[in-house]
């Protein structure tokens, strides 16, 4: 099988590309610059161009019997909505038309967990869940959102498409070149004292969701959404802080900031935003950090049959290889 692989120089992207040659597709990966990749070359077809470039997408998807889309806009400091649209919906939308062009039968397209409502400890929540606040402020989540009902309108206009819609955690591991999602790692790397939010988050090693994405080319219902989390990562952050400290062998002091002090911080992000100056830290983003999370990813283990790996190997892993980059750069 012959894939075309978006966001492969992200972190999910590097995993997926590395999953997908280690069992013998063909990949063709469409990245901005080359250099941005952790492989030997010659191991996939590389096209260099923007992803949102119609021409070079359709050119890269010639031969394809596949996609994989792990491109996506994180960056949590844009100011509005509409700055995350290109990515998150609107190629989506573009990659639909691109498989009814070559005939290609199956997108698999990486969303998020933000637009399904989190659930608790006693009810976590399935597939079903329609999303709740604070994440219905959150224009990462509506944008991602966006895409998948891109997918799905594209799918009743096309019947003969299939795509899966996957909608992992917050993941960790190898490959966060950025970094991205293990920034919350490195700020607190072998700090003595430090201060974390009240909420938590559904920690997923990205070694699950890429094998997720892989099984997901020749398994899971076409149009089905379907959870990607770890069972045992419903961690708050303060816990996932100690989890850290103890695989690294440090100690550390976190303590739990009030949430109307973490507010008050968000407000003074919000006046920064208000003059035009990026800033991650508002109360749109903060509240997301006060909640906690809690999925039931048994319609994925079940029909896609992704295997649930270690989440401290997952930090570990996260470590191990950004030091050995970190080396390389010197």
């Amino acid at each position: 099988m012959k894939v075309l692989l978006l966001g492969a120089t992200g972190l999910l992207g590097h995993n997926v590309l590395h999953r997908l040659l280690d069992e013998g597709y063909d990949v063709v990966a469409v990245v901005r610059r080359r250099e941005g990749l952790y492989i030997p070359l010659a191991d996939a077809n590389i096209v260099e161009g923007s992803i949102l470039d119609a021409t070079t997408l359709t050119r890269a998807a010639e031969g394809c019997d596949a996609i994989i889309n792990c491109a996506g806009t994180t960056d949590m400091s844009l100011l509005h909505e509409e700055d995350y649209m290109p990515v998150n919906r609107d190629l989506p939308a573009t990659l639909i038309d691109i498989m009814k062009h070559h005939g290609i039968k199956r997108l698999v397209h990486i969303s998020s967990v933000d637009t399904i409502g989190y659930g608790d400890a006693d009810h976590p929540a399935d597939e079903h869940a329609a999303m709740r606040w604070p994440f219905t402020e959150s224009y990462y989540a509506l944008s991602k959102r966006a895409g998948e009902e891109a997918i799905l309108k594209g799918l009743q206009d096309a019947p003969g498409l299939e795509a899966v819609i996957l909608n992992p955690g917050y993941m960790l591991g190898a490959y966060d070149v950025r970094p991205s999602s293990g920034e919350m790692l490195r700020i607190v790397y072998r700090k003595s004292v430090m201060c974390c939010p009240r909420g938590g988050k559904a920690f997923v090693p990205v070694a699950d969701v890429a094998d997720a994405a892989v099984r997901a080319l020749t398994r899971g219902t076409s149009g089905s959404r379907y959870i990607v989390t770890h069972r045992g990562g419903h961690l708050t952050i303060k816990q996932l802080y100690a989890l850290q400290a103890d695989i690294m062998g440090y100690r550390q002091l976190c303590v739990v900031v009030p949430a109307w002090i973490m507010l008050a911080i968000g407000a003074l992000g919000d006046l920064l935003r208000s003059m035009g100056m990026r800033s991650a830290v508002s109360r749109r983003n903060i509240r997301q950090l006060l909640v906690r999370e809690y999925y039931d990813n048994h319609h994925g283990l079940c029909d896609l049959g992704y295997v649930e790996t270690s989440l401290a190997d997952a930090i570990h892993d996260f470590h191990t290889w950004r030091q050995r980059d970190l080396y390389k750069q010197r």
